[in-house]
């Protein structure tokens, strides 16, 4: 019964109607074409499958036998489908169809290369010369048709087993590594007959004497080779005996160009491919041939840093194997030496990049080899870290893509699923590019454009053990996504700092041989080489995966240690943190495959003891150095959010508080590291050290009040009012949280109940937040609570009703108070509260214009501050804090004029120092100028307060005297290496500056 459309369509067939025409024919008649049709559904266009099988019919009727056993029909139908060239040749060459005539096996299997070559001489007659060289027997066009019809029998042989393949993606290596042999075959065989030719010209003695071999360089050379593509080849020759120089260059001239025309020259069996020999020394304007020593020669001197990544790829494939192995062992060392070279990464960067801008802009977007995302980038990242690190790891020292991206892998050069993600994409698109190619054996690289040829490349890249169709849309979006994955890991892998780095440093500096090793120790300035030999033998030894990753890391992470300033605290740190981290996963190949993470790290460790204690105990933090969108301050809304989760999780107040504290001492890590790595501004750094510190009292309070409810009642609420630069949110690294404590008695609770249940609260609270942490760590950072700033001070109540702060600031508060409530910032505990006394304070800090009298009484309390509270022989100049031009003389400024001046301009009232300095240049109540030169001030003052405290630990209001910490300090501070000389001489210009104003402006003096 003749198939029915359905069936037709159920198939794949697009012209339904002119496929039951062919099926009607003849040549049909007496086979089973439901089982043609069946089988169509294995062909990638069934279409094309039908017609070439009705004209192989109607040509050789013997091939219908092919058509009636379902093993071989589907076999014949899949290859006619995908190649219509191949089924050209088919019907010009029906010994070929002996071929198809079996089954594929179920696993593939390559043939070996001395095959080939063998089947390829005996196809153009070739016997050995005296001199052990092969010589055709057969000349002219009957030797390239022979050697052309044999190159695409062993081809369509390859073809039959390929496209029986399941797993064709998981095989295509083994499928280019057959391609290259079967290349190098014919080329083999084409240089037989071409000496056959030269010995008629040149007489056989001579011929004789010259060995000439053939290098295979690219995809040919490195045996992943396309259906179709050029064939790179460089030849050499060695002339012996007498026979001059001149003469056989002329005689491996000929034998070169003789073989090119065997493969290329027009004739009746088609030419194969095109012969390049354009990478040779010179290019095209080279000698064809060169001497081995004129090969050592040009590239000693004169080759460029592509030419050795070309050479990367070289192997004999052809001709004297004698010298074509030599040639080998003397590129060998040029090879994986290059990368020493002065700006080798860089040329070899440049180079790709000039690739991608000559691309045509039409053609851009469906490349599959050289537009972005393509087999390029694969490619030449592969090559390029091949070409760094292969000199001293001749593991990397393969030519095959796949394999190199597995030495990579393995070495911990490439993380695993970064190998997994390219080798993988790597396959798929040279997949897509063996197919296209397949279809008329022509050199392209470009995706087809059109719906119905890129549903035909869907089928045809499927397994054979896969019979449903695949739509050009599910092609396109798999291709689009795999350029996309291409090119992140391209652009990340391939532009990777290290390897910049790493090729600048010499073998032995790779190495890190001990001797090497300490010697360069010595010359960075490490202080005790010893002791860092140790450091770098315990991190390095042993096969384990870490162990490599270290070898390869070491030797520029020295480097940038030696850059801070103390390489040998850098080294140690190090060590502890890989102890803690070096077996996970992520944290030495995010130092491998980030572009800050590595940098960032080493300047923290080498100049930045504090963090580096910090960061061997919360150690995980270290990954945030690879994304600043890690690195971001989370929002005071996203922290209590993240205490109020560790709260609900963690039952017992103890353990909650702790767990809290733990948290904050993570998040002010958080924005150390934020700030070492220049992304954030004082002003930024102080509000999110105000949000850790507001969140963390807020959520230990609550912790406390809910504990002390289910013990006593509910008898108060209670709320926290941030004072000075924390009511400013203009804190530091070393900073207090100075507080005032407001409670308000519940309705118809007891006042006293009230006050001693805010008492204990309150008392706990200090206590919780500021006891040291178990285990304890060099580097805490506690918070210490400060409520010295109550009404009456020490003396007074650590805590007071609404009443009696009204009572208090109506009876008794004077004009320093007054001052200080400037700052006055609800951060915690019962908002209605809170809000009350800020309503409450409100008229007292803002509506009362300053008397004479009282802007007199301010002034003669900053002299006396100036006076007694500066330390005895300190210099007001170093100061930070008191001294000249220094924070406080700013903050007092701008206080004044708030206490002045707030009454009439609402936007004087603020908390912030340097939102008041903006508001009083926007009033013009001081000149721009003015209000520049003070924030510069007390933004220096501000850094270098904070600088102190992470590079030392320790916290200081002077500025530092001697050279070293100078350095250290200048380095956070954002200046360059060895300039630390020149942030005492900025400090000393900016507080001078400031001063002059300030006495100007505050005190009165005039000029």
């Amino acid at each position: 019964m003749a198939p029915s459309s359905r069936d037709l369509i159920n198939a794949g067939f697009l012209e339904v109607s002119r496929a039951k025409g062919f099926l009607a024919s003849d040549e049909f008649q007496d086979l089973d074409t439901g089982l043609i049709v069946r089988s169509m559904a294995h062909a990638p266009d069934p279409d094309q499958a039908l017609l070439l099988a009705l004209r192989l019919i109607e040509r050789h009727p013997n091939a219908a036998a092919l058509f009636s056993k379902p093993h071989s029909c589907q076999m014949l139908v899949r290859i006619l489908g995908a190649s219509s060239a191949l089924g050209e040749f088919m019907i010009r060459c029906p010994e070929a169809l002996n071929t198809v005539s079996g089954q594929p096996e179920d696993y593939f299997r390559r043939r070996g290369d001395q095959e080939l070559v063998t089947e390829l001489l005996d196809a153009v007659q070739a016997v050995p010369s005296g001199a052990g060289h092969w010589v055709a027997q057969l000349r002219g066009e009957p030797a390239r048709r022979a050697l052309r019809t044999a190159y695409r029998r062993a081809l369509l042989d390859l073809t039959f087993r390929d496209l029986g393949s399941a797993e064709p993606q998981r095989i295509l290596p083994e499928v280019a590594g057959e391609l290259a042999d079967l290349a190098a075959a014919a080329l083999e065989a084409g240089l037989a007959i071409s000496r056959a030719e030269t010995v008629e010209q040149f007489g056989e003695t001579n011929v004789d004497l010259v060995n000439f071999s053939i290098i295979g360089m690219g995809k040919c050379g490195a045996r992943e080779l396309n259906y179709i593509s050029d064939v790179d080849v460089i030849y050499v020759h060695q002339g012996m005996g007498e026979l001059s120089e001149a003469k056989a260059t002329d005689i491996a001239t000929h034998l070169a160009t003789g073989t090119q025309r065997a493969i290329m020259l027009p004739g009746g069996e088609p030419p194969l491919w095109e012969v390049d020999a354009n990478l040779r020394p010179e290019g095209k304007d080279g000698a064809l041939s060169r001497t081995l020593a004129s090969h050592e020669a040009y590239y000693q001197r004169w080759a460029a840093s592509w030419e050795f990544q070309a050479l990367l790829k070289a192997r004999c494939i052809a001709g004297d194997r004698d010298l074509g192995e030599r040639y080998e062992r003397m590129v060998a060392p040029l090879v994986w030496s290059s990368s020493e070279r002065d700006g080798f990464v860089e040329s070899v960067q440049k180079m790709r990049r000039r690739v991608n801008a000559h691309i045509d802009n039409s053609e851009v977007d469906w490349q599959i080899k050289l537009g972005p995302g393509g087999l390029r980038d694969v490619e030449f990242t592969v090559q390029l870290l091949q070409l760094v690190h292969g000199r001293v790891e001749a593991a990397l020292q393969i030519s095959t893509t796949t394999l190199a991206i597995q030495a990579l892998s393995e070495l911990g050069f490439i993380g695993r699923q970064d190998a997994l993600n390219f080798d993988e994409a790597y396959r798929f698109l040279r997949l897509l590019e063996h197919r296209i190619q397949l279809g008329q054996l022509r050199r392209t690289h470009l995706m087809p454009r059109s719906e119905h040829a890129q549903r035909v490349l869907a089928r045809a890249i499927r397994g054979a053990g896969d019979i449903r169709l695949t739509s050009a849309e599910s092609l396109m979006r798999r291709w689009n996504e795999t350029k996309r994955l291409v090119r992140t890991l391209h652009e990340r892998i391939f532009y990777r700092p290290l390897l910049v780095t790493s090729s600048n440093l010499s073998t032995d500096e790779v190495r890190l041989t001990p001797e090497s090793a300490q010697a360069r120790l010595r010359a960075l300035g490490y202080l005790d080489p010893k002791a860092a030999m140790r450091h770098i033998e315990a991190l390095t030894a042993g096969v384990s995966r870490s162990a490599a990753l270290q070898r390869q890391l070491l030797p520029v992470l020295l480097g940038w240690f030696a850059e801070g300033v103390d390489p040998d605290a850098g080294l140690l740190g190090f060590r502890r943190l890989s102890e803690s981290l070096g077996k996970t996963h992520w944290f030495l190949g995010m130092l491998r495959d980030t572009t800050a993470a590595a940098e960032r790290l080493s300047s923290l460790l080498s100049n930045t003891r504090f963090l580096t204690d910090l960061l061997a105990v919360e150690s995980t933090a270290a990954a945030w150095l690879g994304n600043d969108e890690s690195l971001t301050p989370l929002s005071d809304e996203a922290l209590r959010q993240q205490f109020a989760s560790i709260i609900r999780r963690n039952k017992q107040p103890a353990v909650a508080i702790r767990q809290v504290r733990v948290a904050r001492r993570k998040e002010f890590l958080r924005v150390a590291l934020a700030d070492g790595a220049g992304l954030l501004t004082v002003s930024k750094v102080g509000r999110a050290l105000s949000d850790i510190d507001s969140a963390t009292i807020a959520s230990i309070l609550q912790v406390l009040v809910q504990q002390d409810i289910a013990e006593h009642g509910h008898h108060s609420d209670i709320a926290v009012i941030a004072m000075g630069r924390q009511g400013g949110a203009e804190i530091g690294y070393g900073s207090d949280a100075d507080v005032m404590f407001v409670q308000r008695p519940r309705p118809h609770a007891d006042p006293q109940a009230a006050q001693e249940q805010a008492l204990r609260v309150v008392t706990e609270l200090i206590s919780a937040i500021s006891r040291p942490l178990k285990p304890a760590i060099p580097a805490e950072v506690r918070l210490q609570v400060d409520a010295d700033l109550r009404p009456e001070g020490k003396s007074g109540a650590l805590v007071r009703s609404l009443e009696s702060y009204t009572e208090y600031y109506t009876r008794w508060v004077d004009v320093w108070e007054r001052q200080a409530l400037l700052r006055a910032r609800v951060v915690a505990g019962d908002p209605e509260v809170g809000q009350a006394f800020i309503a409450l304070i409100n008229p007292i800090r803002y509506e009362q214009a300053l008397s004479e009298q009282e802007v007199k009484e301010i002034r003669k309390i900053k002299a006396r501050v100036e006076a007694e509270r500066l330390p005895r022989g300190a210099d007001p100049a170093f100061h930070l804090k008191l001294g000249r031009g220094s924070l406080s003389d700013v903050e007092w400024l701008v206080q004044l004029f708030q206490m002045q001046h707030a009454h009439a301009h609402p936007s004087l009232r603020t908390t912030s120092t340097r939102q008041g300095l903006k508001a009083l240049a926007e009033l013009k109540l001081l000149s721009r100028s003015e209000v520049k030169t003070l924030d510069q001030a007390w933004v220096l003052a501000t850094k270098i307060r904070s600088a102190e405290i992470i590079t030392s630990g320790r916290s200081s209001d002077v500025l530092p005297r001697s050279a070293r910490d100078m350095e250290a300090v200048g380095r956070w501070c954002g200046y360059e290496p060895n300039q630390g000389y020149q942030l005492e001489e900025d400090y000393l210009k900016a507080t001078r500056r400031a001063r002059a104003i300030v006495e100007r402006r505050f005190f009165g003096f005039e000029d």
